[in-house]
């Protein structure tokens, strides 16, 4: 998606509106490094199973450090060249297995993929890496077979669906807040799951270990140009794979919930971080981002799940990303151009608070016409679902 060079000219414009220029052609997608700063996510589907048959799935967790080291796997090219074609600053990637060496994961991807030239493309070095565990996977200590909560998220091994972000700003590690074990009974209000008696769906022994992030909810300060950018990173799961009880959908909505009131001059108090830090941000520039699980207008969510983010006053209400790929996916489907999955949905956010300036924006999903149309031909190609990227105005962070 080739950003259009109308949207630089107009950046003065852009800054004075809010508006933005949204590019749908894939080509030369490079961002204005003099005055902007890119940031996106990516289901990258960096997980065992994507490597090996599932019926003899090795949980080990050798799997994708074994998958990287072979340089067999054309998918993981593709993934590389997919982020050296869009060039993001700063990138969260999802469902990339939490392996706690860096030296036999993400590092192996950085020096051995991303570091190396794919198919042409220029290679690009992150040198500030974000990693930490996640909920997927991690049993319980209720093992019992009558247990709704033998596991504190979906994963047949500790880190599947993991997440990790780079970052060519450096990463200020000692202000990082983690949310892994925040309780979802200690959220007022939650929509935890009643039977229809309205008593409670789980178990007093389950809810009182049930974990509201069902990967872990980050709060990563990036320095830029001297201030402060806060990367609110989750990947909430999805609002199916449950009964009537609705107990994914309403998780989904939480998760959610917990960034909006993050965000909120008032109503944070109640949230601690896994230091036992208590409250959010609200004076602070941020962008959240990450595979949100959650649509206003296609797929099973909660209703209000990603409106109460997009229509919050602190979140920047830029159009939404689009592409012609997702266009032409679901042609029937008013909304497809902003799709960011292939089963058609909008599904992966990149949004920036309210005082910082979009200048332009893509999904990046080649038509069958376009460029790189083979890198997202399937899941076995890259993934199911696509790069979405925000271009930031440097001087709506920098000029505070």
């Amino acid at each position: 998606m080739k950003p259009s060079l109308l949207s630089i000219i107009l950046t003065a414009t852009l800054l004075g509106t809010g508006c933005q220029q949204t590019s749908s052609q894939p080509g030369n997608i490079q961002p204005d490094e003099q005055k902007t700063i890119r940031v996106a996510t990516f289901n990258v589907s960096m997980e065992a199973t994507n490597y090996q048959i599932e019926d003899k799935l090795d949980t080990s967790g050798n799997v994708l450090t074994n998958a990287l080291k072979s340089g067999e796997v054309q998918q993981i090219n593709n993934i590389a060249q997919i982020i050296q074609q869009t060039r993001p600053d700063i990138i969260l990637l999802n469902e990339f297995d939490y392996i706690a060496d860096a030296e036999l994961g993400i590092n192996l991807f950085k020096q051995q993929y991303l570091e190396v030239a794919q198919n042409g493309f220029e290679p690009i070095t992150y040198p500030y890496v974000y990693l930490a565990p996640v909920n997927t996977g991690v049993k319980t200590p209720l093992t019992g077979k009558d247990s709704k909560l033998t596991h504190y998220g979906f994963g047949k091994y500790p880190g599947q669906y993991g997440m990790v972000v780079l970052s060519k700003y450096p990463i200020n590690s000692n202000q990082v807040r983690t949310f892994q074990k925040f309780l979802w009974k200690d959220m007022p209000d939650n929509l935890m799951p009643t039977n229809q008696d309205g008593s409670h769906w789980y178990a007093k022994s389950e809810s009182d270990i049930m974990r509201l992030s069902s990967k872990s909810h980050w709060d990563i300060p990036v320095k830029v140009c001297d201030q402060q950018l806060n990367v609110l990173a989750s990947h909430p799961t999805p609002p199916v794979f449950d009964g009537p009880e609705d107990r994914n959908g309403k998780r989904n909505h939480d998760e959610l919930r917990l960034w909006k009131d993050y965000i909120s001059d008032s109503g944070n108090s109640y949230i601690y971080d896994d230091a036992g830090i208590t409250g959010g941000i609200s004076n602070q520039s941020f962008v959240i981002l990450g595979d949100l699980n959650a649509s206003d207008v296609d797929g099973d969510a909660h209703p209000n799940a990603i409106r109460q983010l997009l229509t919050h006053q602190r979140v920047n209400n830029y159009a939404a990303p689009e592409s012609r790929g997702g266009q032409l996916n679901k042609p029937q489907n008013p909304n497809a151009a902003t799709h960011t999955a292939h089963w058609g949905m909008r599904a992966d956010y990149v949004l920036p608070s309210s005082n910082l300036a979009v200048v332009n924006s893509g999904v990046f999903w080649p038509a069958k016409d376009e460029q790189g149309i083979e890198l997202v031909a399937d899941r076995a190609a890259s993934s199911d679902h696509r790069l979405v990227w925000v271009d930031i105005a440097l001087s709506s962070i920098c000029s505070k």
